[in-house]
């Protein structure tokens, strides 16, 4: 039965982009998503041994890919990139894989960062790379709302 700890999913999301990989992790059962390390990317494209550890590490059910649309929904270089990255993932592992629209998932992630920084919950400087991973988040959360 739907929502029962023998269907919890493992999902393990990543925020492709050119420099780095923003990675998260959650599941279906509490619909939570914790942000992981980033991932280098390279102009002969992602660290494959990090993302390996990750994916072994994570025991995923599941991969999610951001897909970066323009803000009209179109199509972009980035939406390509992001497609063969995915593509790839397929390839590398014998998991699923699905593509969510992250548009405004930086921007989101951003200000949530900014926000708990401003509070005090968050004691160290923002870094891109935090942004990138918490943009996972906010993809893998997307994902996880479309499955509840």
């Amino acid at each position: 039965m739907p929502g029962t700890p023998d269907s919890v999913r493992v999902a393990l999301a990543f925020d492709f982009g050119l420099r780095r990989i923003g990675v998260a992790v959650g599941d279906t059962l509490t619909g939570s998503a914790a942000a992981r390390a980033t991932v280098p990317s390279h102009a002969t494209g992602p660290d494959w041994p990090a993302i390996d550890r990750i994916v072994r590490e994570s025991a995923p059910h599941i991969l999610v890919v951001g897909k970066p649309y323009n803000v009209g929904g179109d199509d972009s270089t980035m939406t390509t990139l992001a497609g063969q990255f995915a593509a790839e993932l397929a390839a590398r592992y014998p998991l699923p894989v699905e593509q969510v629209d992250e548009r405004y998932s930086s921007i989101e992630a951003s200000t949530h960062l900014k926000a708990q920084r401003a509070s005090g919950e968050r004691k160290r400087r923002l870094r891109k790379e935090d942004v990138d991973s918490a943009a996972a988040v906010v993809i893998l959360r997307r994902w996880l709302e479309g499955e509840r």
